[in-house]
């Protein structure tokens, strides 16, 4: 039986085929015949003991090893990791880090919330200086999810507003407030609700599959026409309703989606002209991502507030930050988060030591160029595969859009998701967004010959399966 035949023989809810994404016939033809004994026994295990949740558990596969941009599974399967939950930035087990963490655990292994350690500090202070603009009060967290309440709180008690506007198809963290402002409908549907009040939304700028009815393509983009449009209506709604305290973006969609040129520009304006703050999630951008150390950086627009983590901790710990403007630190009566590894010692060296990295080494430079490179490798595959409707990206940031027809735009859910198995079955790991994107996360180490490598992958899996 083929990988065709497999999904063909137990049908699903197109409506929900990516939540559903962990309990697919193609995934457990791949695992029967590409995982061996040892993986099996512990997905099994992890399967018994964790809760199970929609795009996590059960899951793919176990590791045993990370290392640089590889992963390892328990028989020794390797994967090119170009997902890494945006976290491998630096690759995976960076001999600096480790060091940097081994002496801070000797040195300093924790430091209670309410007393000053020089690594919190000195990380605060770095921050400030990668930061844009002014962008230097910051407050520390374990999680994105949690710096992004952070960030709400504070919008809230800075313009003493409650509502926020953000985008349908975002995603913002997995708390109620972040999962509130976020446009996901894995994570908004079903019983978890009621989500909080008065967070509105509005389309992405995504001019490919906008629901304007603007016909857009390669020969003739409307990329502009698009943002125009969904900038006027973050305009209009911040000026109709008046008492919006912010709007939460991330300024590069993971998807992706890439801003026009002067998309940001506008909302800025729009935003200063409500009194509303603008937040960015840079969560999974952030730290050179798009070639830049933030995704904003490309835009020239500074938000009030910017929120990052994921590749922070370096791929080894978790840390995550809000960085506001001087003038909203205006919560010193309030109790904002009280995380209790605020200030440890330890993540905050682990940060600390991933820029510094990330410097020294010319990441950013390397994900910017090795990118951009790939972005035109993709738009030749794209003049070669009728099944790519579109192709998008900015440095380490890079979508594949299949399509069953480049007429209609219908997502290709069932040829993306063949295409990923094959991939897996030629050591590459990437993600599927909203169910025909494949979407394509490096870490930044990665070389030109890696990326040469997973497309010539990705282009062999297109040829066999479409």
């Amino acid at each position: 039986m083929t990988l065709r035949d497999a999904h063909q023989a137990t049908p699903r809810d197109p409506e929900n085929s990516e939540g559903e994404s962990n309990l697919s016939p193609y995934r457990s033809k791949w695992s029967e015949a590409q995982t061996g004994a040892q993986t099996k026994d512990a997905i099994a295990r992890d399967a018994a003991c964790f809760l199970h949740q929609s795009v996590s558990s059960p899951c793919l596969s176990a590791v045993r090893r990370a290392q640089g941009i590889w992963l390892e599974d328990m028989d020794g399967r390797r994967y090119m990791d170009f997902h890494g939950n945006s976290v491998h930035h630096i690759g995976y087990g960076h001999p600096r880090l480790k060091a940097a963490i081994t002496r801070q655990m000797d040195e300093l292994p924790f430091a209670p919330r309410r007393f000053a350690c020089e690594p919190a500090t000195a990380l605060a202070e770095k921050l400030g200086q990668i930061a844009p603009g002014d962008l230097c009060k910051v407050l520390f967290t374990t999680g994105g999810s949690d710096a992004i309440e952070t960030a709400l709180k504070v919008a809230r008690v800075a313009t003493g507003r409650f509502k926020t506007l953000s985008f349908w198809d975002s995603f913002h963290g997995a708390g109620f407030g972040a999962s509130s402002v976020g446009g996901e409908q894995l994570f908004r549907m079903g019983p978890i609700g009621p989500l909080l009040p008065g967070t509105e939304h509005v389309p992405p700028f995504d001019a490919y599959r906008n629901p304007f009815g603007i016909p857009h393509s390669r020969a003739q983009p409307r990329d502009r026409e698009v943002g125009d449009i969904v900038a006027g209506l973050i305009r209009f709604a911040l000026q109709k309703e008046g008492d919006f305290a912010a709007v939460i973006a991330e300024p590069n969609r993971a998807v992706p989606f890439i801003p026009p040129p002067g998309f940001w520009k506008q909302v800025r304006d729009a935003c200063d002209e409500a009194g509303a703050l603008l937040i960015f999630d840079e969560i999974p951008t952030g730290l050179g991502k798009t070639g830049k150390m933030f995704a904003c950086d490309h835009d020239e627009v500074v938000p009030d507030i910017l929120v990052m983590g994921k590749a922070l901790g370096g791929g080894i710990v978790p840390i995550a930050a809000t960085i506001c403007r001087p003038e909203l630190d205006v919560c010193g009566a309030f109790a904002l988060g009280h995380y209790t590894h605020e200030k440890n010692p330890v993540t905050c060296r682990a940060a600390l030591t991933t820029i510094e990295i990330i410097e020294e080494e010319n990441l950013v430079e390397n994900a910017a160029t090795v990118g951009a490179w790939a972005l035109e490798r993709l738009h030749d595959m794209m003049d070669r595969h009728n099944a790519i409707g579109d192709v998008r990206g900015r440095g380490f940031l890079l979508g594949i859009d299949l399509v069953t027809s480049r007429e209609t735009k219908e997502p290709a859910s069932d040829l993306a998701e063949r295409v990923f198995y094959r991939c897996l079955e030629n050591g590459l790991s990437f993600k599927i967004s909203m169910g025909s994107v494949l979407t394509l996360y490096p870490a930044l180490v990665t070389s030109r010959a890696d990326m040469e490598k997973a497309l010539q992958i990705i282009d062999d899996a297109i040829a066999c399966e479409a």
